[in-house]
């Protein structure tokens, strides 16, 4: 299941098989970005500030459980 977090009609996403760097993915109606964990860069797609605030926040203080989660589903052997 790729959706870890949703808000409203923002859902924070991380898919299995993805390829490098470490990110995530920020859904919304109307847009994606992708983000880059280490730093919390947003590498494609464009979206209101307003609109990521909150998956933002969230991401940053759950920054290693994202980690982890990555390494379960990219990571395997």
């Amino acid at each position: 299941m790729p959706v870890l977090q949703r808000w409203r009609t923002v859902s924070l996403r991380m898919y299995a098989d993805d390829r490098r760097p470490t990110h995530f993915h920020v859904v919304g109606a109307d847009f994606q970005i992708l983000v880059r964990l280490a730093d919390m860069t947003v590498l494609a797609g464009r979206a209101r500030a307003a609109d990521i605030a909150e998956p933002m926040a969230w991401a940053s203080e759950n920054r290693d459980a994202l980690a982890r989660k990555w390494a379960q589903v990219n990571e395997r052997g």
